[in-house]
C-alpha cells in the first residue's frame, strides 16, 4: 500500500485542533475528507503533532497511506483542489517507504511563538499573534529561556491533562530575538509535553514584563510543580513550522 509523505500548513482558527474529533471541525478531518473526495477511501492519516485548537502550521508532516500508486503531484494537487474552501493546504508531497512514519521516525520539532509588542491592537494578524501592549525586554527573557535549555524535568511546564509517560525532554533550543513590531520565541526539541510550549512562554512573557526575574524561570523549573508555571499563553502566536527526520 503506497504511503505518501505531506507537508502541511493551516490556520488554526476555525479547528478544534489537529486530532479528529466527533462533531467537531478538526485540520485532520479536512484533510481525510479531502482523500475521500479524491480517490473515494476511507483513511485515517498520522501526524507528528497533535496541535491544540486555534494553534498554526506552516511545516506540519503527516502521512497517508493509499490503495493506488499515483504520482506524488497528483496526490497534492487533489487534495488542494478538495480543500480549496477551508484553511488548509499541501505544500508538498512525497512517496516514502511504507516503515517511514511522520510522528515515530521524527527527531526533532520546532515551534515559533509571535507575540506583537506594541500598543496598538493587531488587525490584519488577529487571531495569529498574541498581542501585549506593554514593552518586553527581549534580553530578560533570553536568561530567563537558558534556563529551559537542556535535559529536565518539565513538570511545571506540563499540562495536567498531558498524556506523556515521563515528564522528561531535553530542550535543545529556547530562543527570543525582536523582530520589528513583533517578538519571537523559537523552541526546538525531539518532543514536546502537552502546552508545554505556551507554558514556557507565557512564564518567560512575565520576565519580559518585569514581574519575574530571569532566576525565577530557574526556581519554578526545579519546582516541578504545575502551580508554580506562569500564565500559559494563548494559542493565537503559536505555529508549528518543522519536523525535522534523519535523511
Amino acid at each position: 500500500m503506497p504511503r505518501y509523505r505531506l507537508t502541511l500548513e493551516y490556520d488554526g482558527r476555525p479547528y478544534a485542533g489537529f486530532q479528529a474529533q466527533d462533531g467537531l471541525p478538526t485540520v485532520q478531518g479536512v484533510v481525510e475528507t479531502a482523500v475521500t473526495a479524491f480517490c473515494g477511501q476511507t483513511v485515517r492519516i498520522a501526524a507528528a503533532g497533535r496541535t491544540d485548537s486555534g494553534v498554526h502550521a506552516t511545516g506540519q508532516v503527516a502521512h497517508v497511506d493509499l490503495d493506488k500508486a499515483w504520482p506524488a503531484s497528483t496526490v497534492m494537487n487533489a487534495l488542494n483542489a478538495h480543500m480549496v474552501r477551508e484553511g488548509v493546504a499541501v505544500l508538498a508531497c512525497e512517496a516514502v517507504p511504507d516503515d517511514w512514519h511522520a510522528r515515530f521516525s521524527a527527531t526533532g520539532r520546532r515551534y515559533l511563538y509571535r507575540i506583537l509588542n506594541r500598543p496598538g491592537r493587531p488587525a490584519l494578524e488577529r487571531g495569529k499573534v498574541w498581542h501585549v501592549r506593554r514593552p518586553l525586554d527581549v534580553a530578560a527573557m533570553q536568561a530567563g529561556a537558558d534556563h529551559l535549555i537542556g535535559h529536565h524535568d518539565f513538570t511545571t511546564f506540563r499540562d495536567l491533562a498531558c498524556q506523556s509517560k515521563s515528564p522528561e525532554k531535553t530542550l535543545d533550543v529556547a530562543r527570543v530575538s525582536a523582530v520589528g513590531e513583533e517578538v519571537h520565541l523559537v523552541f526546538e526539541a525531539r518532543s514536546f509535553l502537552h502546552r508545554q510550549v505556551r507554558s514556557m512562554t507565557g512564564t518567560l512573557v512575565e520576565v519580559g514584563l518585569g514581574r519575574w526575574s530571569p532566576d525565577d524561570v530557574k526556581t519554578a523549573l526545579e519546582a516541578r510543580d504545575r502551580t508554580a508555571c506562569g500564565p500559559v499563553s494563548p494559542s493565537d502566536g503559536l505555529y508549528l513550522t518543522g519536523v525535522a527526520y534523519d535523511p
